[in-house]
């Protein structure tokens, strides 16, 4: 009897120099006999890009330009690397939609994700999706790719990644569900003083008590606009109205979120907050396989905690709310200011609670209209970041001293 060797799933890493890259190359390097790396995606960080290469040889490596492409050929081919180098736009379609890849996991932060990864859903691929502004920007035109290309998504968010785990299998899978609530850990500022938090820097709002991530969703974390996203997503992934849709603080990030049906039924999915545990899941689904995270001590845990969000602390969730209850391009517009103020906060061109403000300005500056088509949907982006700047410039005399 011959017995065959499964086939090893190929891989193409979008955004795989940022924390959702690193987490997914670690479970990668768990699992050689089930994975490799066909293409990995990096912007400017060729340094990083060149180590990953060095470690896990794919056939392709791409990063947003020529001179940060012309660094890293230098550095592979002096280390002997046989990896491919490319750049640009094309090259990045290109790595996202390839025949040789069976799955991209998508987690370019930002705007910038959302053209690969709608490549990825066009070529039918099975879709690892952490990046959540392809949803918030295009949603229905994300979702119609998928069906119509017959491509497979599943959440890596945490949060979506605990939703789509407590939701029932076959062939309705909302079948008696009444309600999903996302949590959030609160952020670095859960219990500061609103009135405090203009003065915050940079480097307090990136602080994050229980994640490690990203500077911009860092900040996004703190101002719970990262939360609000989600909410935005979760609309789009699972099908449910804003008002089946919440969220609850919770402080100890176990709980990742839950699932609430007829019969009075809560399911929750719990572990540590590692991202490892949700990008296992997604690879290996509908199996299981070893993360490298430890298991749950509920007594060393002791205490979980739960409060609904202070809106006057978190302005942002609720535009967000207000975004997807408004529908149309209200939440590209939403994403899109966000993205600019948080920048602008980053570079102390503004304070914290000046973000929530630049972003109800332009939600307030640009008219409410459905997105027929994804030129729609990046000339709404590039309108929004152009107010977001004369935003910005309005309300500069509020920002911090260097």
């Amino acid at each position: 009897m011959t017995i065959q060797t499964p086939k090893t799933e190929r891989l193409t890493l979008l955004g795989s120099t940022g924390s959702i890259g690193d987490s997914t190359l670690d479970v990668v390097a768990r699992h050689p006999q089930r994975f490799s790396i066909f293409a990995l995606t990096a912007h400017r960080n060729g340094a990083k890009l060149a180590e990953q290469c060095l470690r896990f040889a794919p056939e392709w490596a791409v990063v947003g330009d020529a001179a940060t492409a012309q660094q890293l050929e230098t550095t592979l081919r002096a280390a002997g690397s046989r990896t491919q180098v490319a750049y640009g736009e094309a090259a990045l379609l290109s790595a996202a939609s390839d025949a040789q890849c069976d799955t991209v996991v998508a987690a370019i932060v930002g705007a910038a994700g959302l053209k690969p990864t709608l490549a990825a859903a066009r070529a039918g691929k099975r879709i690892l999706l952490a990046n959540k502004e392809a949803l918030v920007m295009s949603g229905a035109l994300f979702m119609d790719a998928v069906r119509d290309h017959g491509a497979t998504l599943l959440p890596v968010d945490s949060e979506h990644n605990a939703i789509f785990q407590c939701l029932p299998a076959g062939p309705q899978p909302h079948g008696g569900v009444t309600k999903i609530t996302l949590t959030a850990s609160g952020g670095p500022f859960r219990t500061r003083e609103p009135a405090t938090l203009e003065a915050v820097t940079p480097d307090e709002a990136c602080a994050h008590p229980n994640w490690v991530m990203g500077r911009k969703i860092s900040v996004d974390s703190a101002t719970m606009m990262n939360k609000g996203l989600e909410v935005i997503e979760a609309h789009w992934l699972f099908g449910l109205p804003p008002d089946r849709i919440d969220v609850l603080i919770h402080p100890q990030s176990v709980i990742h979120s839950m699932v609430s049906y007829a019969d009075g039924s809560v399911l929750a999915q719990l572990g540590r907050p590692d991202m490892r545990t949700p990008i296992a899941h997604a690879l290996a689904f509908p199996g299981r396989i070893d993360s490298g995270v430890a298991s749950l001590d509920l007594v060393e845990i002791a205490k979980l905690t739960f409060e609904h969000p202070d809106y006057q602390r978190f302005p942002c969730l609720k535009l967000a709310f207000d975004a997807l209850r408004q529908g149309g391009n209200a939440s590209a517009v939403l994403n899109a200011a966000n993205e600019i103020a948080v920048e602008a906060f980053l570079e102390r061109r503004i304070g914290f609670m000046r973000i929530a403000a630049v972003v109800a300005g332009v939600l307030a500056r640009i008219p409410n209209s459905a997105a027929g088509s994804l030129d729609d949907v990046f000339e709404t982006d590039a309108q929004a970041r152009r107010y977001a700047g004369e935003e910005i410039a309005r309300l500069g005399a509020g920002a911090l001293a260097g």
